[in-house]
C-alpha cells in the first residue's frame, strides 16, 4: 500500500480483520486489483479530503493543553499547538502524555529533550517555565517540525541535530520519550540531576545505570519512569 499510495491511505479495525483504504481513482482501483486480485470501491462524499482532521483531538494533561492548530485551547490551560501534518507526534500518544503528568511535578530548570520529534515536549516545558530547553533529534526532518512548532507556538528552543553516539548537552533536567534499548545508553552521554523516561510497554522494567527511579506511572499498558541521579 505504500508503494502503491505513498500519499497515504487509511487503516481500520474490521470484524472480519485490517481494512486497508485509499482515496483514489479509476487507476488507483486497477492498481489495486492488479496487485491484491481483488477490491472494493465506494464513492466517498464531497469533504473527504478533511476527514483526517477527525483522528487528531486535542488532550488535557494537568495543566497543559495539546491539540492541532483547528481546535480551540481551553480557557486557563497551557496550549501546546501542534500540526499533525509534521507528523512525529502530536501528544496523543500514551507515552508523551505520561512524560507531560511527570514533567509538571518537577521544579522548572534547565531541559534536555532527546528525541524531540514534533517538540511536543520541549514546547511543553517551556511554557512550563523550564529554561533553556534544548530539543536534539537524529531526524533532520524531526529538527525542521520542532522548530516550526516552537515558533508557531511562540516559545525558545535550541533544536539540535544529534549524532546517535556523541555525549549530549549538560541540563538539570532530562526528558527521553525513546525506545527502552535507547534510553538504556543514556546514562554516559548525559549529565542531569532527573531523567525522565518512556516509549515502552508497562510490563518491560527500566533501570537507568547511576540513577535511582523514584516513581512510574502507567497509562494504557505504557509506562513512564523518573529517575534521580544516585
Amino acid at each position: 500500500m505504500l508503494e502503491l499510495f505513498p500519499e497515504g491511505f487509511e487503516e481500520a479495525e474490521r470484524p472480519q480483520g485490517v481494512e486497508l483504504a485509499a482515496y483514489t481513482d479509476a487507476q488507483g482501483e486497477e492498481r489495486l486489483w492488479h496487485v491484491f486480485g481483488g477490491a472494493r470501491a465506494t464513492d466517498v462524499a464531497d469533504g473527504w479530503e478533511e476527514r483526517w482532521r477527525s483522528f487528531h483531538q486535542p488532550i488535557r494533561v494537568g495543566g497543559l493543553w495539546v491539540g492541532p492548530p483547528w481546535e480551540r485551547p481551553d480557557p486557563g490551560l497551557l496550549a501546546v499547538v501542534v500540526d499533525p501534518g509534521r507528523a512525529f507526534g502530536t501528544g496523543a500518544h500514551p507515552t508523551t502524555r505520561l512524560c507531560l503528568e511527570l514533567l509538571q511535578r518537577l521544579h522548572p530548570r534547565p531541559l534536555l529533550d532527546v528525541g524531540c520529534g514534533s517538540g511536543v515536549l520541549s514546547i511543553a516545558a517551556a511554557l512550563l517555565g523550564f529554561e533553556p530547553v534544548i530539543a536534539v533529534d537524529v531526524e533532520p526532518a524531526a529538527i525542521d517540525a520542532t522548530r516550526a512548532n516552537a515558533s508557531a507556538n511562540g516559545v525558545r528552543v535550541d533544536v539540535r541535530l544529534a549524532a546517535p553516539d556523541e555525549p549530549l548537552p549538560a541540563a538539570r533536567v532530562v526528558v527521553a520519550n525513546i525506545s527502552r534499548e535507547a534510553a538504556l545508553e543514556l546514562p554516559p552521554r548525559i549529565d542531569a540531576d532527573e531523567v525522565v523516561t518512556s516509549g515502552y510497554l508497562e510490563r518491560h522494567d527500566l533501570a537507568l545505570r547511576g540513577y535511582t527511579r523514584v516513581e512510574r506511572v502507567l497509562r494504557d499498558g505504557w509506562a513512564a519512569d523518573l529517575h534521580r541521579r544516585a
